[in-house]
């Protein structure tokens, strides 16, 4: 087993694990220093692409970005989302997760239910592919937001969809946007780890999209929490600039270049 997978698993019950979103080394090498867990996630396609959903995104974007990123991860356990349409069945989701493996270096993949694909997480974990599970709130198969668990039966479904991606193979499990109660009831169930976003404290670790808590996406649900408004802090930057140029102020001497005479 990977060791950062060993270590993720040894937190259950012990320590919060910390998890945030990044599509760049730069970024990426600051999350390191404070994360557990980074996510290459697929909501590149709302935050960098400005698509309306997760749905077109494709391989070869989500392997680029993490190449990017794995330069600037050396502690955290780097996670990948498999687009849709990427793990239809067994053979194609083997294929599919063999290559960004091989070609991004990450350390897993995520994979969303749909409450049918556990024989595609038991098949990708039997070929030595670490798979984080991803259930509630799901981007790739839901197409209108609702909270997820709200009822009786629907809790007693979605703990019945953890155990079985558990009993799969898969190492940690996303809950998006899942009641309180029933996400309170599903992580003191499972053995493995549970990642909350907009699912109440009672995970074992928590994820948001990085863009979203630095105030830089726009995009602020009552489950996310704005850490800082960088993007005031970036116009007031740009803004600064706009005015040194235009007064010829920008560049001074000690930002020109100057050649030295033989």
């Amino acid at each position: 087993m990977n060791k950062k997978i060993k270590k993720i698993l040894n937190k259950k019950n012990r320590s919060k694990l910390v998890s945030l979103t990044a599509y760049s080394k730069n970024i990426a090498k600051i999350l390191d220093k404070h994360c557990d867990i980074i996510l290459v996630g697929d909501s590149m396609a709302n935050v960098l692409y400005g698509l309306k959903n997760t749905h077109t995104i494709e391989l070869k974007n989500i392997i680029q970005h993490t190449q990017s990123v794995r330069q600037g991860v050396k502690n955290a356990l780097l996670v990948v989302d498999m687009p849709k349409g990427t793990y239809k069945n067994s053979n194609i989701a083997k294929r599919n997760a063999k290559k960004i493996m091989k070609v991004s270096k990450c350390d897993a993949v995520k994979i969303e239910s749909n409450n049918k694909n556990f024989n595609i997480i038991k098949n990708l974990v039997k070929a030595k592919i670490p798979v984080m599970g991803h259930i509630g709130f799901t981007p790739q198969f839901s197409s209108k937001f609702k909270v997820q668990g709200v009822t009786k039966a629907e809790s007693k479904k979605l703990l019945n969809e953890a155990m079985l991606i558990e009993k799969a193979g898969a190492f940690s499990i996303v809950l998006e946007c899942i009641e309180s109660k029933s996400a309170k009831k599903i992580t003191k169930r499972l053995t493995i780890p549970t990642i909350g976003i907009g699912s109440s404290k009672y995970c074992d670790g928590q994820i948001l999209v990085t863009d979203d808590m630095l105030g830089l996406s726009g995009f602020y649900p009552k489950f996310v929490k704005k850490f800082i408004n960088l993007s005031a802090l970036i116009e007031k930057a740009v803004k600064k600039y706009t005015t040194e140029v235009k007064l010829n102020s920008f560049p001074s001497k000690k930002n020109i270049l100057n050649g030295t005479r033989n």
